[in-house]
């Protein structure tokens, strides 16, 4: 493995670090959204639509991570079956 092979393995590295980070501020989002549409009195489909979204941007973030191996401080039980 030359040059390229340990830059590669860098730029990975970055990268997953980001997906984690990524993936930590879109459960934060989407935590926020769920505790926002709760403390509503009335709630519209914009509000359930933006909680919705919240959730498939985590979804999709974590599903990414699992699909690269990436370890870390990913928790899969944030996720609601």
């Amino acid at each position: 493995m030359g040059l390229f092979g340990k830059k590669k393995q860098k730029l990975r590295k970055e990268y997953d670090e980001h997906l984690l980070d990524t993936i930590d501020l879109a459960a934060a989002q989407w935590e926020h959204a769920k505790q926002t549409q709760r403390a509503v009195r009335e709630e519209d489909s914009e509000l359930i639509a933006q909680t919705m979204l919240e959730g498939a941007k985590y979804a999709f973030l974590y599903l990414e991570a699992r699909r690269r191996k990436v370890h870390g401080h990913v928790q899969s039980s944030i996720i609601e079956h």
